[in-house]
């Protein structure tokens, strides 16, 4: 999750600005860019137990900027992220570790930065007697097991969540995701993307399915964090239904926003708590304990920023229906969707694909996708075949792209691992199974040995 504020003090005086505030991210297709985020699970090499803030997660920050002269970001005195030159790292709120990568133009480049920040971790964790895997639900640990980060605005959710939904907890603490972050030219891209965006996150939420285990044993899910995100805060998160209605853009989307509750407006360097208040209140200047103040162009940005939808807009978009997996899928998240959103010939193909889905079918693969995987009925085939016409499309988006590594190989080479499961090879979720069931021989611990970086 983000670390905290956006800036721009610009006073909010009319809903058009906050269209407008999306509409700025605008940019033309040779400036389009590439943004990576990917989350791990801390542990701690004796027990695998998840690691405490302090002896644990701290110091790992402050070797780790130390080492590096990367700049602390702080909360209330407590490091709770890094920032360096092209890059940030954050903690979720159970100590997951999170990447927040540069805005590249190449996939070649997102390479280049996982693999320097696996050899970071790999490089500071053991000396700390950490290790971290990148799972999509923790396969072992309870609520209970976890510290919480201290970090303003995790408390302000945490005491928030229970009121509104079963599995927020384990949202925050239990689980770890993938996410690609990408531009628009215009409002009318901006939509196309949005809906074939939201229309094949199940799929790629069962492509990249990487989380089986749940306190130590399988319980019938393949993707314990999608499962998780039923029942989270449905007023913030799952598929809005205007994205795919009649006359949705900029305005539509701000107006979604309006109507997603409060958890904090944040001032002087604090988190203040105004959970489930509204927005419109604030704009209207009778929020409760900002009686007379009206929010700036920063409050409507963070706020942005605790709507959870499985694509949210920003001055990008981002694809949020992934786990977390290995390096080779941590690159197939970014890759596949790079090569369906910007090269107009494949956006016009996923769209064709799709665009017959109604707003109720995808519901429902949803809320199926997690257990189902890729077994599930869609059109004449399943969810299998369908990943092999989108994987097939975005790797000729990739390929018309062209943007070559030093030994002359495009972007394609990314999407291999989607394509090997595509025809038929196991997910993630599903290797993991059979070695649980096989050389493990019911020792889920085995995971954390094998799914290290």
């Amino acid at each position: 999750m983000s670390n905290p504020g956006e800036a721009d003090a610009t006073a909010i005086t009319s809903a058009s600005q906050l269209a407008a505030w999306f509409e700025a991210g605008c940019k033309p297709a040779d400036e389009f860019r590439i943004g990576t985020e990917h989350e791990s699970f801390g542990f701690t090499l004796n027990g695998h137990q998840p690691p405490r803030y302090e002896g644990g997660i701290r110091p790992l920050l402050e070797t780790i900027g130390a080492e590096e002269g990367l700049t602390p970001i702080l909360d209330r005195g407590n490091p709770i992220g890094l920032t360096g030159k092209n890059f940030s790292i954050s903690l979720e709120p159970g100590g997951q570790f999170e990447l927040s990568g540069g805005i590249v133009g190449s996939l070649h480049e997102t390479k280049a930065e996982i693999d320097a920040h696996i050899a970071r971790v790999h490089r500071v964790a053991p000396r700390l007697g950490l290790g971290f895997a990148p799972l999509g639900f923790h396969p072992t640990a309870r609520q209970e097991d976890f510290d919480w980060m201290p970090k303003g605005r995790y408390a302000i959710m945490r005491a928030y969540m229970p009121k509104v939904g079963s599995r927020g907890f384990d949202m925050m603490l239990r689980t770890c995701t993938v996410q690609a972050n990408l531009d628009f030219s215009s409002e009318a891209d901006m939509v196309r993307k949005m809906r074939v965006g939201y229309a094949l996150q199940p799929l790629a939420t069962a492509l990249f399915a990487n989380g089986p285990f749940r306190e130590g044993k399988p319980d019938g899910m393949l993707s314990n964090r999608a499962e998780t995100w039923l029942d989270v805060d449905n007023a913030r998160s799952g598929i809005p239904r205007a994205v795919f209605e009649e006359g949705f853009g900029f305005e539509r989307y701000a107006e979604y926003l309006l109507d997603v509750p409060m958890y904090f407006v944040y001032r002087d360097g604090r988190y203040i708590d105004v959970s489930g208040r509204s927005f419109r209140d604030f704009m209207a200047g009778s929020l409760a304990g900002f009686e007379g103040q009206g929010p700036t162009i920063g409050d409507f940005a963070d706020h942005a920023t605790t709507a959870f939808p499985d694509v949210r807009l920003k001055r990008f978009i981002e694809t949020r229906g992934a786990d977390s997996g290995n390096p080779a899928m941590l690159l197939a998240q970014p890759a596949l969707w790079t090569g369906l959103f910007y090269d107009d010939a494949a956006l016009a193909a996923a769209h064709a694909l799709v665009r017959d889905i109604s707003y109720e079918q995808l519901i429902a693969l949803r809320e199926a996708v997690p257990r189902s995987g890729l077994d599930i009925a869609f059109g004449k085939g399943t969810l299998r075949d369908l990943a092999r016409e989108v994987v097939a499309i975005a790797a000729e988006g990739l390929r018309a792209r062209g943007r070559l590594n030093a030994a002359g190989e495009d972007e394609r080479m990314y999407l291999a691992p989607l394509q090997e499961i595509a025809d038929g090879g196991p997910t993630q979720a599903e290797y993991w199974l059979g070695r649980y069931h096989g050389a493990w021989h019911g020792d889920v611990t085995r995971i954390f040995g094998e799914a290290a970086f």
